[in-house]
């Protein structure tokens, strides 16, 4: 490791450790496989993969959620339980070196989510004001569930609600899909047979058509994809292209995501979107309005946080809140978290274990320490 060890970080471990946290370190090179599942597009182009001596596909440990929630998996500890970390992580930037280091807590097994989401930011807010000291911060939240709840309300089926989900955090992937949404693409690529079966929606009799040409083509169908993930998939999109959402539907949604208020008005701002659109988002709107309570009960200056309906993270795994914490007017975050309920089921936990988290990044900080001095 080549990385400078942070001066900061004696004064990260000290608070810490007065937030009752466990300190852990988890290995550098990490089984690929589930950082490629359920890291995000983003992350998925930057890790470093390498090969065991067995075949294993591993790779330089590219942030810390993850490996943590393996651990807390495999030590079989009990819940709730607050992790923290201070490590290197490795992967492709556009700026910066490609080894770093990170910092953070991961909030394990609290069933009060309101208070674990409101206690992460807190958590995070009071790490930068620890080593920024009178750096004026600007905190930016967004929510995952509200954004699916949305989409839920407005009839749009299951593909598409996937489809946007998977696009929530990137600008550009939300852009384009909501793009196709208002004018979705002909299936004009496809042969006669593969449209008629695709149209009719008929699985066996495509999969048993493309398992055919494979045949004939000298492919073997165990490599790769199989014909009934590929028919699959094509059925799938065929899906989303039929779909196309109401002028007023559309309308609505575009108006959603034009939401970027004070943390304080937010819930009265989506109340008033939702009834003005006719949507009922039903028990998504009341997590967000107690979690938003909870914030304020922290005591984080109400000034320095918004909610951008819009705004999420380009990470694959998140079910709830996100959020990103940015000096003021600074482009880029200081520190970034948010909700993922569903992830330690994924990675093999045997009964459901809800969490948050966040981390830091030291070498950010540190210039902004030093531009500073």
């Amino acid at each position: 490791m080549t990385s400078r060890y942070p001066a900061i970080a004696a004064d990260i471990t000290t608070l810490f450790a007065a937030r009752n946290t466990h300190a852990v370190e988890v290995a550098v090179l990490q089984p690929a496989d589930p950082f490629l599942d359920m890291a995000g597009e983003d992350l998925r182009r930057r890790i470093f993969l390498t090969e065991s001596e067995n075949g294993q596909t591993l790779c330089l440990r590219p942030e810390f959620t993850i490996p943590v929630c393996l651990d807390h998996i495999a030590s079989q500890a009990g819940t709730p339980r607050r992790y923290s970390y201070l490590g290197e992580v490795f992967r492709q930037r556009r700026e910066g070196g490609n080894e770093f280091f990170q910092a953070g807590i991961e909030d394990l097994g609290d069933r009060d989510t309101a208070e674990a989401d409101a206690r992460s930011v807190a958590d995070a807010h009071a790490l930068l004001s620890l080593v920024l000291p009178g750096q004026s911060l600007a905190v930016t939240l967004g929510d995952q569930g509200i954004f699916e709840a949305v989409l839920a309300a407005l009839g749009l089926p299951r593909g598409w609600r996937m489809r946007l989900a998977r696009a929530f955090g990137s600008a550009l992937m939300l852009e384009a899909a909501l793009a196709d949404l208002a004018n979705p693409p002909r299936n004009s690529q496809l042969s006669g047979d593969v449209a008629a079966l695709v149209l009719d929606g008929d699985l066996d009799g495509l999969s048993r058509h493309i398992a055919d040409g494979m045949e004939k083509a000298g492919l073997s169908a165990s490599a790769g994809r199989a014909p009934s993930d590929i028919a699959r998939r094509l059925i799938e999109k065929a899906e989303l292209r039929s779909v196309r959402l109401s002028n007023e539907a559309f309308a609505a949604l575009k108006g959603f995501l034009a939401i970027d208020v004070p943390l304080d008005g937010a819930a009265q701002a989506l109340d008033s979107f939702a009834a003005g659109a006719g949507l009922s988002l039903g028990s998504a709107l009341e997590k967000f309005a107690a979690r938003a309570k909870a914030i304020e009960a922290h005591g984080l200056p109400s000034g320095e946080i918004r909610y951008d309906a819009a705004f999420g993270r380009p990470l694959d795994y998140y079910t709830g809140i996100v959020f990103e914490i940015a000096a003021a007017n600074g482009e880029r975050p200081l520190a970034g978290g948010g909700r993922y309920d569903r992830l330690l089921t994924l990675l093999g936990a045997k009964t459901a274990i809800p969490g948050v988290g966040f981390s830091v990044w030291l070498d950010r900080i540190e210039a902004l320490r030093g531009a500073a001095s």
